[in-house]
């Protein structure tokens, strides 16, 4: 049996403007089924917001995303959680980094440290914080 992980990220309006950013930087298809599409509607404003939604790339890059309805309580949080994003190789991260970074706030900066040749912070437009590296001992 083989068992995935997916990141499940929970937004309150902008699922499916953040699944269209992720989808431009790491590439894939995109998935998005509605509150309207699932016939799931309880407040008419939302009947299109991302009842389910994902990116699915071919080089093994997986998240989901939904907008938490309205009569659910939501909050973005203070450090809940980062995503973790590790490459192969410097160019492959770095190229990652470029995409992730516009309209972001640098936490720290894509350098070389003590355990990898690359490792940076950021958290993006969406508040989503994002630690990206190289995979120890390549690159």
């Amino acid at each position: 049996m083989t068992v995935g992980v997916t990141n499940h990220l929970n937004f309150r309006g902008d699922a499916r403007a953040a699944l269209a950013f992720y989808q431009s930087v790491f590439g894939g298809e995109i998935t998005i089924v509605t509150y309207k599409d699932a016939q799931k509607v309880q407040h008419p404003s939302e009947a299109d917001q991302v009842m389910w939604g994902q990116v699915a790339a071919k080089n093994g890059f997986r998240v989901m995303a939904y907008d938490v309805p309205s009569n659910m309580s939501w909050d973005r949080g203070d450090n809940a959680f980062f995503v973790s994003v590790r490459g192969d190789s410097a160019e492959e991260i770095t190229s990652l980094w470029d995409k992730l970074s516009a309209g972001a706030t640098i936490k720290q900066p894509l350098a070389p440290s003590g355990w990898t040749p690359l490792y940076g912070m950021l958290e993006d437009r969406f508040g989503i914080t994002w630690v990206v590296d190289v995979a120890a001992g390549r690159g």
